[in-house]
């Protein structure tokens, strides 16, 4: 009865140190392709959210500029009409 014990130990410190290395090579193969997508990522031309947003608001504003001179133009040119 001793050795059954005995073997059922050795097979759960064999599966103990399985799952610990596979854990492991989890956590390495998720680094991995972290470094790798992060390398990707930085080799292309993308904005980041803030750099996007500020490009937006600029935009905006230079369209409300925009309708706002060519109120003025058309205010101007129907005077002049007049």
């Amino acid at each position: 009865m001793q050795s059954r014990n005995k073997f059922f130990e050795d097979m759960s410190q064999l599966m103990t140190n399985a799952m610990g290395v596979a854990q492991g090579a989890k956590d390495e193969a998720e680094n991995a392709v972290k470094s790798v997508m992060d390398r990707w990522l930085a080799d292309r031309d993308f904005v980041t959210r803030e750099e996007f947003d500020a490009v937006r608001a600029m935009a905006q504003k230079a369209r409300e500029e925009n309708a706002a001179l060519l109120k003025r133009i058309e205010a101007l040119e129907s005077g002049k009409d007049a």
